[in-house]
């Protein structure tokens, strides 16, 4: 989360300006305040009439104000702010930065920025493969500017992407990455977290799975990232979209066996675990080598039980580690989750409901109870993200 950060963002004069909307949305729903300063090139790709409508406040792009002759104060900007960045950043301005040649307001704004700044590329691939920019690019890194890689980024002299500038969610990913190791809640704890569902084949095209699309989970692992912990996610099939973040470490797996694997081999190394994967109880004993054929009226299926994982790790866990677990039951829903709670020495389980609307599989909501051996704490229908958060104040105090 950016609550209370103020960014001075920087927009030059590439096509990419257009983008710039949506990242100042994405800034402003995490909680920033964000001041556009933007050069006389920028100008020309997006007006400031827009960008003042979206961020509340006058666009800064003179160093006097056309009108009535009122100085736009650089050194001001540049104690205000918690962070500037530049996207989309040209390659004019790159080298302009290196070099100190400050000839507009958005220049001398950087010289004078006593934050932290980034800056997001945006050229063609020819102009950001180039020599000169490859320099720049280094000398602005050994100053401590973080460059947010264009495209796919680059490794070492093999360029790879299109020098095009990092999507606006990704970038915004970044900066809270940042603020996360710097300042979160969770820094210094590594989070195993299981999510989606299990496949289990019983041929080379059918297996049997649920309803589950990950989202429950991959809330929790970015609330995780947005706190500064070191999240690893075991994630089963799904196609949701995973935060942009150095923290995050997956795991993808398909099957109940595979996901027991991995989390167990992972917990170790970890101080806490939530366990929220919508994970298959039976899978076939054999799975067919070729796609079974309809052959009478009837199929018999012979299942065996899957090794619990919140079981086996609840049993593995030391006195310095903390675990919860995931509940879903049709009937009599509270004493069976309180029966898990102890029987998988869990700390804390949540209890989700398939009865209430907008709550349960495949929806950007949920409502759930919080069961511990202190008590319960029924949650309000909310947003994903929400529950992650409520979850984790919880459980992790």
């Amino acid at each position: 989360m950016l609550n209370g950060k103020k960014i001075v963002l920087g927009i030059t004069g590439s096509i990419a300006a257009y983008k710039a909307c949506t990242l100042i949305r994405l800034l402003i729903k995490e909680g920033a305040e964000v001041q556009v300063v933007i050069t006389p090139a920028g100008k020309e790709f997006i007006t400031p009439t827009t960008l003042s409508a979206l961020t509340h406040k006058p666009v800064v792009s003179e160093f006097f104000d056309r009108r009535d002759g009122s100085w736009h104060s650089h050194v001001d900007l540049g104690l205000w702010a918690d962070a500037m960045l530049i996207a989309p950043c040209t390659a004019s301005t790159l080298g302009k930065m290196a070099h100190g040649i400050a000839d507009n307001m958005l220049i001398t704004t950087y010289l004078s920025m006593k934050a932290p700044v980034f800056v997001a590329p945006a050229m063609d691939l020819d102009m950001y493969a180039h020599a000169s920019t490859q320099d720049n690019l280094r000398l602005l890194g050994q100053r401590g500017v973080t460059v947010v890689e264009p495209g796919c980024g680059f490794l070492a002299s093999k360029l790879e992407g299109k020098g095009r500038m990092q999507e606006p969610e990704h970038i915004v990913e970044e900066l809270e990455e940042f603020f996360a190791r710097r300042e979160g809640r969770l820094c210094g704890h590594r989070i195993l977290i299981t999510a989606g569902p299990t496949y289990e084949k019983l041929d080379p095209v059918r297996f049997i799975g649920n309803y589950s699309s990950g989202k429950m989970g991959i809330a929790l692992a970015r609330e995780c990232v947005s706190q500064g912990a070191e999240v690893e996610l075991v994630l089963g099939p799904c196609t949701e979209h995973l935060p942009h973040s150095t923290l995050l470490h997956t795991t993808r797996v398909e099957s109940a066996a595979e996901m027991y694997n991995a989390a167990t081999g992972l917990f170790p190394g970890c101080t806490a675990g939530i366990m929220c994967a919508a994970v298959a109880d039976f899978t076939p004993d054999t799975c067919a080598e070729e796609k079974i054929k309809r052959e009478g009226n009837t199929l018999t299926l012979h299942l065996n039980a899957t090794e619990d994982i919140a079981a086996t790790i609840g049993e593995m866990k030391n006195e310095k580690q903390k675990l919860c677990g995931f509940a879903l039951e049709t009937h009599d829903a509270m004493a069976h989750a309180q029966e898990k709670l102890q029987r998988k020495k869990l700390d804390m389980i949540v209890m989700n409901s398939l009865s209430d609307p907008g709550a349960g599989f495949q929806v950007e909501t949920n409502k759930v109870t919080l069961i511990t051996a202190q008590g319960t704490e029924p949650l309000p229908l909310q947003s994903k993200r929400c529950v992650a958060t409520e979850i984790l104040s919880r459980f992790i105090p």
